[in-house]
């Protein structure tokens, strides 16, 4: 039986279900390093927004099974992907003693700055969470996240935050709704490099959520990235140009930028305009809650009949 995201659908103990819907993808609409931890880690300040698209997951609850399995598009080993290595992270905690066979067709372009693996992660973390009766609590749920990596616990709350500490301390964040072109220039940034560059700030002095909204947002990789890579600089510019746009910059360490819009049709508008000129692009809202949870509340109440 598939349950898919919005789906009436009921199954009975013991027997097979599958559960499907989109890991949403971040962007970073400002991102500054206020310095370096003693483990070596960098400590931030970014505002998070999460927006409903993204790869597509599907995973496969078999009863009464060891299987742990992950089919995916992306040529690397299945043990090196992440979402694998979640489900193995939360595997101590599974109490009903089923199996998994998971599916990944990836839709977002590794190492684009948008947390693409990272959202695959959080999601088999909620999903086997309610699936395993795993019974973790949302903070529980975090730790096991930034264990995997920096921006997997943003997905785990799903919606605009202030990331601070590694990005794994998120404070909810009240921010207006948009729409955002998002385009990738085709370009892999090695985000080693970029932090190990001598033009990366990192000094930036930490201040409050209030006095962070009001500043002119920068991201602190901007010019390491675009200076590195012309056509990163090339892209933010074609995007500041775009008729309706309110704020355009860089995710994360690049390489994908992005154009923000009050009006959906001027962000459709600018998502056409770059994929004329041969340019990967797409165009999403920003989500007031996470879709992953919204996806399994729904599904799970079906199943039990609840109202």
């Amino acid at each position: 039986m598939t349950l898919a995201a919005g789906s009436e659908a009921a199954t009975a103990p013991g027997q097979e279900l599958e559960f499907t819907c989109t890991c949403p993808c971040k962007l970073n609409l400002f991102l500054y390093i206020t310095g370096r931890r003693p483990d070596g880690y960098h400590n931030l300040q970014t505002l998070f927004v999460v927006l409903n698209y993204g790869d597509r997951l599907s995973v496969k609850v078999l009863p009464h099974s060891d299987l742990l399995s992950l089919k995916c598009d992306l040529e690397i080993p299945p043990e090196h992907n992440l979402a694998l290595k979640a489900a193995r992270a939360l595997l101590p905690y599974r109490r009903n003693g089923a199996g998994v066979s998971m599916t990944l067709r990836k839709v977002l372009p590794p190492g684009g700055g948008i947390g693409a693996g990272s959202a695959n992660a959080a999601a088999v973390l909620l999903i086997l969470n309610e699936l395993w009766d795993c019974r973790l609590a949302e903070g529980q749920l975090i730790d096991l996240a930034a264990a995997l990596g920096a921006d997997v616990p943003v997905f785990i709350k799903g919606t605009t935050c202030l990331g601070e500490g590694i990005g794994e301390i998120l404070t909810e964040v009240d921010y207006p709704q948009r729409w955002y072109t998002v385009c990738n220039p085709g370009c892999k940034v090695p985000t080693a490099q970029m932090f190990a560059s001598a033009l990366l700030k990192k000094d930036f002095k930490p201040k409050s959520l209030t006095q962070l909204l009001r500043m002119d947002f920068d991201n602190c990789f901007t010019a390491v990235t675009t200076a590195l890579f012309p056509q990163v600089a090339a892209l933010l510019k074609l995007l500041e140009n775009c008729p309706g746009c309110v704020q355009h910059g860089m995710s994360g360490s690049g390489s994908s930028c992005f154009a923000a819009f009050d009006s959906e049709n001027a962000a459709k508008e600018c998502c056409a305009k770059l994929k004329r000129q041969g340019l990967a692009a797409f165009t999403a809202r920003s989500c007031l809650k996470n879709p992953v949870k919204a996806a399994l509340s729904e599904g799970l109440a079906s199943q039990l009949n609840c109202p």
